[in-house]
Formats: C-alpha cells, sequence, structure tokens
C-alpha cells in the first residue's frame, strides 16, 4: 500500500492558495474536501492522464488521520479494484488533483465565499438531489 501521495506541481499553490480562502484549516482539509468533492461528480478518472507528482506532498497519516481504511474503500468501491490494487494511491492523487481544479473553478465563479458558504451550498445540493 502507499505511504505518501503528492499532488501535482500546478496544484501545489493551489493547495495554499485555497486554504488561504476558504480558512478551513490545515492544507490537508482542503486535500481531503478535494479528494471527496471530485468521488461525488461520480468521474472515472483515466490512469493514462495521471499528472506529475511535484507538488505538495502528503502521508497517509497527515492526509487521512485514523480513517484512511475509509478513503481506500471509496476508492475500491468507486472503481470495483481491491484495496491491495497497485492503482489505488494514483487513483487517490487524481482525485485529489481533479477537486482541487474543481473547487477552483466553483470558487473563483463566486468573488465573495467563505469556506463554510462553499461547504453549505454543497450540502443543500446534496440534500436536493435526496429528494
Amino acid at each position: 500500500m502507499f505511504s505518501n501521495i503528492r499532488t501535482s506541481r500546478a496544484n501545489k499553490e493551489l493547495v495554499t492558495q485555497l486554504t488561504n480562502k476558504l480558512n478551513l484549516g490545515a492544507e490537508n482539509t482542503i486535500a481531503r474536501l478535494a479528494f471527496s468533492y471530485s468521488l461525488a461528480k461520480e468521474q472515472y478518472l483515466d490512469l493514462t492522464k495521471i499528472e506529475d507528482s511535484a507538488g505538495k506532498e502528503y502521508s497517509t497519516k497527515v492526509l487521512f488521520g485514523n480513517y484512511t481504511d475509509i478513503y481506500v474503500a471509496l476508492i475500491c468501491v468507486h472503481y470495483n479494484i481491491q484495496k491491495e490494487d497497485k492503482d489505488v494511491g494514483r487513483y487517490i492523487k487524481m482525485h485529489i488533483d481533479d477537486g482541487l481544479k474543481l473547487i477552483e473553478k466553483d470558487v473563483d465563479a463566486k468573488n465573495h465565499i467563505t469556506g463554510n458558504d462553499f461547504l453549505i451550498n454543497e450540502i443543500e445540493k446534496g440534500l436536493d438531489l435526496a429528494k
């Protein structure tokens, strides 16, 4: 299993920018949010389009805390793979990179949005879909 995840070089600065703009805590919070946000879009990312790994590095402990197994399980269910699959870490990396770009796009579309506003808007969208 993997022990570290690195964002792309292009997303290294984006992690810091989103962390500062949304003010939701440490940089690993934005990375977790990006991962979840990307997975929630129900896209299947193509491993042949993986970006470089020259950006922000997270250990799995820092990135996922005590919940690494849950995050890995989300990837396994989404891609119908086993947790021992060599690509689990790559999929996690790709969903973090993808989610960072998606969040940036959504946040940039709204001039003055706080992290709490962003989260509440996304929760409300999810609740509307559940109706």
